[in-house]
């Protein structure tokens, strides 16, 4: 049977913290989205961001471990089988055939690279139109829109890729 990994899924919620720290710094996309966002300087400067990294933190868990069952594609297979309750009859077809599956297939896609892209994939899928459909009903433009979705695509590719990439 598939296990979460834990670990990886703690790891990768580190992730949006760590890539906005870079990607809203001044000198790459903080001006031009503070700028979109009507939001000033000064007010960054009063906001308390210990809580607001750890309210970030805690709900970039829920997101990585969502991610996971975007971009691992054994938890699909296994989902095709979990009601057949012969698959934890040892010996049964059934288990036999999910064993042997998965001893030769298991590991198969679990790499960085392909975890990133899906998880990139996920970011224009998913991210993308949530993004682009808050910014028209606030009066966004398109620089604030498309700041946000790359910044989210970013992530999502890497959350994606840390968790494929490090199997239990």
């Amino acid at each position: 049977m598939l296990e979460i990994n834990f670990p990886a899924v703690l790891l990768s919620a580190l992730i949006p913290l760590l890539v906005g720290m870079i990607y809203y710094h001044p000198k790459v996309f903080g001006k031009i989205w503070m700028k979109a966002a009507g939001v000033s300087p000064d007010a960054q400067k009063n906001a308390n961001m210990l809580i607001v990294f750890t309210k970030m933190i805690l709900v970039s868990i829920p997101l990585a471990f969502v991610i996971q069952f975007l971009v691992i594609h054994q938890f699909h297979f296994f989902s095709m089988l979990a009601n057949d309750p012969s698959i934890s009859t040892p010996g049964s077809p059934t288990n036999i055939f999910f064993k042997e599956t998965m001893s030769k297939y298991g590991m198969e896609f679990r790499t960085f690279k392909h975890g990133a892209f899906h998880g990139a994939f996920s970011g224009f899928l998913l991210a993308m139109p949530i993004i682009t459909i808050n910014s028209l009903f606030e009066n966004k433009n398109w620089k604030y829109i498309l700041v946000n979705t790359f910044y989210w695509v970013i992530v999502l590719g890497l959350m994606g890729g840390v968790i494929s990439a490090f199997p239990l």
